[in-house]
């Protein structure tokens, strides 16, 4: 019996020191083969994270913003990558505090339209330090030089060819009307583009008003309402982008000046429909194709992030859309 227990005790002891033994290297990596391989196989889900690209542009209300959205993060995602979009609303000081937050939550890359194109200089210098690569759309930041790439339309050809029309239309000239955004440089362009065609008129066009818009279209209703009272003789009306050319065409119809020509620039679903009409006052819309901007602004996002080759400025053709050929680029969508 004695010799039964002192057999017990004996293996007792020996599993003892072989627990002890496995104890020996507590809290090094020898310690735990399985944390070791817990930790390579966490280290290689940081690596397989997705990419975050940042999306911030004027406003969100307006349906081109929308459509380029949209493409982008198709594309985007298509190529593994998160878009993060925030909506600053044309608001300034909004897509500054919006563009640091995105920074924060460690972007790689930003696609960015400007609402003030000097005011957003702060916020390239912000994303520089931070090592944001910066994809610059659709209208120009002032200072170019922190701009890893710009996409975008030919804004003053697009202006040009609206007064190229507005000549062939109203061969005898007249006075005109100017709805701008003075903050966007697009627009600026396009007015450029439209003011020195129409300075090649062989009968003169005057400017006798213009209005800031912000590129809205509230404002746009307002301002051109106050136009049209004070010059009821005005041929055409030139609007920034098809947004503002909206507001327009809603305050002749009240105003019921039917013959007052509007141009816009966009090519959107919405002033499509509108040459449609037999009684529209829309002339044309210098088109320009948001799906195609959103797509190449993901693929050259994609091309800086990965090391390949990328064009440091893409400009995409505009052309008008008026009642002629309206048909050839449908109304239910962009082109």
């Amino acid at each position: 019996m004695k010799r039964r227990i002192f057999a017990v005790m004996a293996v007792l002891l020996i599993c003892m020191a072989g627990i002890c033994g496995c104890k020996k290297h507590v809290g090094t990596p020898e310690d735990n083969a399985a944390s070791g391989e817990e930790s390579k196989d966490s280290g290689e889900d940081v690596q397989q994270e997705k990419k975050l690209i940042g999306f911030s542009v004027i406003d969100m209300k307006n349906p081109y913003f929308i459509t380029l959205e949209n493409a982008a993060r198709e594309a985007a995602e298509k190529m593994g990558y998160e878009l993060m979009m925030e909506d600053p609303g044309t608001d300034p000081q909004e897509q500054a505090l919006q563009i640091q937050e995105m920074i924060d939550k460690g972007i790689s890359a930003i696609i960015l339209s400007p609402v003030d194109w000097e005011k957003i200089t702060p916020s390239l210098k912000a994303l520089k330090e931070a090592g944001v690569r910066i994809i610059n759309v659709d209208t120009q930041v002032k200072e170019m030089d922190y701009v890893d790439a710009y996409i975008g339309s030919d804004n003053y050809n697009a202006g040009y060819i609206c007064g190229e029309d507005l000549i062939r239309r109203c061969p005898e000239g007249g006075k005109i009307a100017i709805l701008e955004c003075p903050t966007q440089n697009s627009i600026n362009d396009r007015i450029t583009g439209f003011e020195e065609a129409i300075a090649k008129a062989e009968k003169g066009f005057e400017v006798v008003a213009r209005a800031d818009t912000t590129g809205e279209f509230e404002r746009a209703l307002e301002e051109s309402e106050k136009m049209l009272k004070e010059h009821p003789d005005i041929v055409a009306i030139m609007c920034g982008n098809d947004q503002i050319a909206v507001g327009a065409t809603t305050s002749v119809n009240v105003a019921r000046a039917k013959e007052v020509l509007i141009y816009g620039v966009d090519g959107s679903p919405d002033i499509k429909k509108e040459l449609q009409k037999s009684d529209t006052q829309i002339a044309g819309t210098a088109a320009q194709s948001p799906i195609h901007i959103g797509q190449e602004a993901a693929k050259i996002a994609d091309c800086i992030l990965t090391g390949q080759k990328f064009e440091k400025e893409t400009y995409e053709e505009v052309f008008m859309i008026n009642k002629d050929n309206v048909g050839m680029y449908g109304v239910d969508g962009w082109q």
